[in-house]
């Protein structure tokens, strides 16, 4: 992570922030970095769109093992598939990194800063910046529309692919023995990678 300190900005003031995570594995080096730099973490399990039920415990408990080993706070917003379905219906057919994409990153990142506001943490970012599986622009504009719906919230947008993050992921994935999903999360993204 040698680069990293000169790649990531943290904005002034910016001392706690709401962590939204899809996963242990792309939320280990970010947490890690955070913590070595002067913010404090909050880990925000928010992610409706994991399916099967089996697949999203799995991701939920290695999620809530890690921030335990680190003595993070860790916050579970539960699973709502249905409500989830229902804010991507029509979409089902786009392609990854789609609409349906942004849709659910909007649903997601729009919770995390209501959560953000409710818990008196200003600042919100998210781990789906991560993922080789995602568009950089999408979770940008996601998270500025979360900023603008929700008064009293600040996203902190993030490319937390730079300065060796993803390297560091690599290394704590074995370290930790994290459970590794092969797919996004969805059963959509699940069939898009068979």
């Amino acid at each position: 992570m040698k680069n990293a300190k000169n790649l990531i900005q943290v904005p002034e003031g910016l001392q706690e922030v709401l962590l939204h995570a899809c996963c242990a594995p792309c939320s280990s080096a970010i947490v890690e970095w955070m913590l070595a730099n002067g913010v404090r973490p909050t880990i925000y399990y928010y992610n409706p769109n994991i399916f099967p039920r089996e697949e999203y415990e799995i991701r939920k408990a290695e999620s809530k093992r890690h921030a335990e080993s680190l003595g993070i706070t860790w916050i579970d917003d539960d699973w709502n598939h249905d409500a989830w379905l229902t804010c991507v219906h029509g979409l089902e057919g786009e392609p990854e990194r789609g609409s349906r994409c942004q849709r659910c990153f909007d649903m997601r990142l729009e919770a995390t800063a209501r959560k953000a506001v409710e818990l008196g943490i200003n600042w919100f970012t998210t781990t789906l910046a991560s993922s080789r599986w995602k568009r950089l622009d999408q979770i940008e504009q996601a998270g500025q529309a979360a900023e603008a719906a929700v008064p009293g919230s600040r996203f902190w947008a993030q490319n937390w692919r730079k300065g060796g993050l993803q390297e560091r992921r690599n290394q704590l994935l074995k370290d930790y023995a994290f459970y590794n999903q092969l797919y996004c999360g969805c059963e959509f993204s699940f069939l898009s990678n068979k």
